[in-house]
């Protein structure tokens, strides 16, 4: 899909997404790199988990969290498959982490460059750096597809 290849942590949230597909989920991967190791890499788990806050993102910042040691994550990267709901954007923040990249932007639950905007509210902790785009049609394909067959 792409014209240039994926950079390998979008790569592998992609294949993320696709796990959760298999699993009846939301196709959202979320995965978390730290000077070039991944640390942790998630797939949205709500209905499996009976969690409403298992995300991608809140899964994969936990499993990260706990592989440092530490509440803060900084100095990671999170590459996520869709735009950060409300949630998954406040944890973004409390986490301190340095940079965000999502795939696909959604209009309906986004909170980035749609909806609550969290980062850019003066009451936002900490702003990481955000990159979108990159992944967007192999994610929003895995969105529509998914969607589109259960309807």
């Amino acid at each position: 899909m792409s014209r240039w290849p994926l950079p390998e942590p979008m790569a592998l949230a992609l294949a993320e997404a696709e796990k959760a597909v298999a699993a009846g989920e939301v196709p959202v991967g979320a995965v978390i790199v730290k000077d070039g190791a991944v640390l942790a890499s998630a797939h949205n788990a709500p209905r499996g988990l009976a969690d409403p806050t298992a995300h991608a993102e809140i899964l994969a910042i936990r499993a990260a969290a706990a592989a440092l040691g530490s509440e803060r994550l900084e100095g990671c990267e999170l590459w996520v498959t869709l735009e950060p709901c409300a949630m998954c954007a406040g944890a973004i923040a409390h986490a301190r982490i340095g940079r965000l990249y999502y795939a696909a932007p959604d209009s309906k639950g986004g909170a980035i460059e749609h909806g609550a905007r969290i980062f850019e509210q003066p009451q936002c902790l900490h702003r990481p750096e955000v990159y979108s785009g990159m992944g967007e049609a192999e994610a929003a394909q895995l969105l529509r597809r998914f969607f589109r067959e259960r309807r």
